[in-house]
């Protein structure tokens, strides 16, 4: 006899069906687990025999056999733990098979018998969902799970033995209710920001659009505190953005207790992050920061200090918003629509820009032009918002703070964001949600410049050597500075020469960094 449990094996964000099939027969005592599996796969033996002696039962002095099919998939993880359990009391009568027929069942056993998390709960769930089936999971993944569907039945014990005592009648367990994990109380608010006027200007039309900023000053000119503000004026996630995130930060397994967030992610790796941090990939082809910073910010600060291979592996995903690992014997893609926000200094001191100051390593130029070369033209043209932020005065900081703050702007932001949800909506476009992800035929749609706006961004364009994606985008900024422009105008009015000056303001330096690189 053969009983069969349902479970699942991951690839990505997506969770591919597998059968557990359990045989106990006569003959040598073995328990073999064949499936290609992966170490933790090959260890699970031991887990599953010391959960079942925690338990009160013993293994069987016979043949084990435990097949994960199809025998041609790889399987990696822990969570084949619980079904190859449950799967072998089944066999030996310790549950009822018929039981576990219509359940997809994941978890980590620990030597006591309790059930521990694992990741990828929400992808599963999602999958156990389609196939018409319920799903039994950790207690504390519950709360993940319960936000595949409404009426999904849900079973999250905390050890095997009150699964047991569910099945057999003597206890019940309840569905886990979705949990939604509250925002911090001490978030970083705008208003501890004084001066810098015109770098909060920029961040606002960033928050705006979706669109890409870099930040250039001398240290200490708070480039790294207005970064790390930009999460407090954007909009929350909308539920098809909170699916798609919440997904990949299950398979990553930092959904801590279950519990999701709608608040858009903020990663900051640090400039030492491989290209495997940063992208994705590792043994398990695992998802980078790119991926775990999708439909959010990606922060990278002191952005020359980064590799240059690194940056440059940036460039791919920035255009298509996905990246794809490749391996041997499979190919993974994950998603990474993220919105990059970087910070530098001009120089390796910090202080080529200011006046009057003299380079101790050389000229001025010749030491930014050095520091800056791992910064390719590619990668910078891919910026939309280049913001040189001059250092702040004594006399500024003796300023009370400004009377406004995030709530303010981010008010003004979601405005600015529905026009964008309208406008592409009614264009046939609902997936598009910001100017910045808009298609350039589409945005030439949109924007519509008069004979005015026509001329002068001719002559920018010729001036400032704009490709063809630099053109494009100057058109996406400026729609976007026209709808913060025209936010009680259903459509975000239209974009005229102020707001398209104020956009090619934005990329007047890119040319000089080009060259110097």
């Amino acid at each position: 006899m053969v009983v069969r449990i349902a479970t699942v094996a991951f690839e990505g964000i997506e969770a591919r069906p597998v059968d557990v099939q359990v045989q106990i027969a006569n003959g040598n005592v073995v328990f073999a687990v064949v499936g290609l599996g992966d170490k933790a796969v090959a260890e699970s033996r031991e887990r599953v025999r010391a959960a079942l002696n925690a338990s009160g039962l013993a293994l069987p002095a016979k043949r084990i056999t435990v097949n994960l099919a199809p025998a041609d998939l790889p399987k990696e993880g822990s969570h084949y733990d619980l079904p190859i359990a449950l799967g072998i009391m089944a066999a030996i009568g310790a549950l009822p098979a018929d039981a576990l027929a219509d359940y997809t069942i994941l978890g980590e056993l620990a030597l006591d018998g309790t059930i521990t998390p694992v990741a990828g709960v929400l992808a599963a769930a999602i999958a156990a969902n389609a196939r018409g089936h319920g799903l039994i999971c950790p207690r504390e993944c519950g709360p993940e799970a319960a936000w595949a569907a409404r009426d999904l039945p849900i079973l999250a014990p905390s050890s095997l033995i009150q699964l047991v005592n569910h099945c057999k009648g003597t206890q019940v367990l309840q569905r886990p209710q979705a949990a939604l994990r509250k925002p911090p109380a001490d978030q970083p608010d705008l208003s501890e920001i004084k001066g810098q006027e015109s770098a909060k200007r920029a961040l606002e039309i960033a928050a705006a659009g979706g669109h890409n900023l870099l930040f250039n000053g001398p240290p200490g000119a708070g480039k790294s505190m207005l970064a790390a503000r930009l999460p407090s004026i954007l909009p929350p996630l909308d539920p098809r953005e909170l699916l798609e995130v919440s997904l990949v930060h299950s398979v990553a397994g930092d959904l801590a207790g279950g519990a999701l967030t709608d608040r858009r992610p903020f990663r900051a790796p640090h400039h030492s992050a491989s290209m495997a941090a940063l992208v994705g990939g590792g043994l398990r082809a695992r998802p980078g920061e790119v991926s775990l910073a999708h439909h959010g910010v990606l922060f990278l600060d002191e952005l020359p200090e980064f590799q240059a291979s690194v940056l440059d592996s940036l460039r791919q995903p920035l255009e298509s918003g996905e990246v794809s690992i490749a391996r041997a014997n499979h190919r993974i893609t994950y998603p990474a629509r993220f919105q990059l926000v970087a910070a530098m200094n001009p120089c390796r001191c910090g202080h080529a820009m200011d006046p009057g100051f003299a380079c101790s390593r050389g000229p001025n130029a010749r030491c930014m032009a050095q520091y800056q070369a791992k910064l390719s033209g590619p990668l910078l043209d891919r910026i939309d918002l280049h913001v040189d932020v001059a250092a702040v005065s004594a006399a500024d900081l003796l300023l009370p703070a400004p009377r406004e703050g995030s709530a303010e702007v981010s008010a003004r932001v979601a405005r600015a964001r529905g026009i964008q949800q309208r406008r592409y909506e009614a264009l046939g476009l609902p997936q598009v949600g910001s100017n910045a992800a808009a298609p350039a035929k589409i945005i030439e749609q949109v924007v519509a410049l008069d004979t005015g706006g026509l001329a002068l961004l001719r002559e920018a364009s010729d001036r400032l050597h704009l490709s063809a994606r630099g053109f494009h985008r100057v058109l996406k900024l400026a729609r976007t500075i026209a709808d913060l422009s025209n936010l009680e105008s259903a459509d975000g009015g239209s974009v005229g020469a102020p707001h398209l000056a104020e956009a090619l303001s934005y990329r007047g330096d890119l040319t000089p960094r080009r060259s110097a690189a």
